[in-house]
């Protein structure tokens, strides 16, 4: 039952771990306009700092522009303001009513550097799960040093261990490879 509550903890861990892959990926610039690039950007509000999208609507009325409505128009300038210190690479333009962001065309270069950022952001996660599986195993050998299991059910267990393991870093790779096929389309 030990092992169970082991790789049932383990398996939760992986998952969050790929949820945040997702949300990370999520954010990544593409070349094509997409909310997740500005919603995580914090705008000082209010005298608190508050992400974008809780003091403003985000929409994306066509693939090349990002509209960002307050719900306050005396925030336009505070959202302008936020905006360029994110340094995301894109100039916002107030109207006064709205601001507007045109998502410029990533070059050939820019595509291949984002790529490999990417690709080092999915090791990092795949060590994380490499790590779970590490705190599996180590609970399998001292159920084992404890006599709860035999050296087969050691064997079965890590070999399982594995298995789940290369699962997790399976959905990484067709996550990663998902967005470079995205990112590398002109």
């Amino acid at each position: 039952m030990q092992l169970q509550n082991l790789f049932s903890a383990a398996e939760e861990s992986m998952k969050k771990t790929i949820e945040k892959v997702k949300a990370d990926l999520a954010a990544v610039r593409t070349g094509r306009a997409g909310t997740a690039v500005i919603e995580g950007i914090k705008v000082e509000s209010y005298g608190s700092l508050m992400p974008i999208n809780q003091i403003a609507s985000i929409s994306v009325p066509d693939a090349k522009t990002i509209e960002i409505k307050p719900w306050d128009s005396s925030q336009l300038g505070a959202i302008e303001k936020a905006i360029q210190k994110a340094d995301i690479g894109m100039t916002p333009i107030n109207d006064g009513k709205l601001i507007r962001i045109s998502v410029p065309q990533l070059t050939e270069e820019r595509r291949k550097e984002i790529v490999k950022a990417i690709n080092k952001t999915a090791e990092d996660y795949r060590v994380a799960i490499r790590n779970e599986r590490r705190n599996i195993v180590d609970g399998i050998k001292k159920a084992e040093k404890d006599k709860l299991i035999t050296e087969d059910d050691r064997k079965k267990a890590e070999n399982e261990a594995q298995k789940v393991t290369d699962t997790y870093i399976k959905k990484i790779d067709e996550c990663i490879a998902l967005k470079e096929k995205e990112i590398m389309q002109i």
